[in-house]
């Protein structure tokens, strides 16, 4: 009996070899298919409330998720899962069909696959009289347990001579973006001191400029705001780490290229108004609008 079934399983088994790769090819077609069609988040509550947040608050998944406890009682999901379900819609890594809406777009870079970021270091140019650097700083700066410290650049575009002025506080994230003219020192040392005037003077402590020669005039701010100004060590943007990642969110709205010219002061105030109302990780998901104020009403 042995004998008469072994050519019978040998047969059996040379069916499985021979199928088993169109099989597994057939299962990795199937996969490729359908990903991007699993959710990977469950509830259509969660999903609304991410586009929502993508789409019109333009937040990132990191306030998304934050918030979401506020939004639905009771319900929490990770950034990671919202990046995934993000992600998850183009097929094959990223370079293969668009299945579903395309969220991609509302993201700050908008990339097919995810990827390291690539750091470019800005060239400091120019030679400022009587700066003081950085490492006279008084350390309570670097804590960020004192308000009214804040950081100044510029955010400026080959196109036109005609840029932008930032200054951000550093507690609070608090931004404030004013056109300028053109990138002379005399038209930043106007912008900046026209902005913070407006600044209760308990809240004009110390400024943390670049070495860009449009700084140069930094002694007659100081004379205006009685505000002392250092200067982080030239290629070492990351001492004024809270004004440069502000700026690549300006860059969200402003991309490279854009000729701030054609740009109106009307739509200036729009984005600082987004920027200062968004939510933040390190601000428990406040906002820099609601921390400053706060900060503000302390004195009173």
């Amino acid at each position: 009996m042995a004998e008469l079934l072994l050519p019978l399983v040998e047969s059996l088994r040379v069916t499985i070899r021979r199928s088993a790769p169109r099989l597994a090819h057939e299962r990795a077609k199937t996969t490729i298919k359908q990903r991007g069609q699993r959710p990977r988040l469950k509830e259509q509550s969660i999903r609304d409330y991410v586009k929502e947040g993508l789409q019109t608050n333009h937040w990132s998944p990191e306030q998304i998720a934050g918030t979401l406890p506020q939004k639905i009682l009771g319900t929490t999901v990770s950034h990671e899962a919202i990046y995934q379900y993000i992600y998850s819609q183009y097929t094959r890594g990223g370079y293969g069909v668009l299945v579903g809406e395309n969220l991609r777009i509302y993201l700050k870079r908008k990339h097919k696959v995810r990827k390291r970021k690539e750091v470019h270091f800005k060239v400091e140019k120019g030679a400022i009289k009587d700066r003081v650097l950085i490492d006279q700083r008084p350390v309570v700066v670097d804590l960020r347990v004192e308000s009214g410290h804040w950081e100044g650049d510029s955010v400026v575009s080959k196109k036109s001579k005609v840029g932008l002025n930032t200054i951000v506080e550093r507690v609070s994230g608090l931004v404030k973006i004013s056109k300028i003219v053109n990138r002379t020192s005399r038209e930043t040392q106007r912008v900046i001191t026209k902005r913070l005037q407006r600044v209760p003077s308990y809240l004009r402590k110390t400024m943390t400029l670049d070495n860009g020669s449009e700084n140069a005039k930094h002694k007659e701010i100081t004379k205006q705001l009685n505000m002392p100004i250092y200067f982080a060590h030239p290629y070492h943007s990351w001492e004024r780490g809270c004004n440069e990642n502000t700026n690549g969110l300006i860059r969200y709205y402003f991309p490279k290229g854009t000729d701030f010219a054609t740009i109106s002061n009307e739509e200036i105030q729009t984005i600082e108004r987004r920027l200062n109302n968004r939510p933040r990780k390190r601000l428990d998901y406040k906002t820099p609008q609601q921390v400053f104020n706060h900060c503000v009403a302390l004195k009173h």
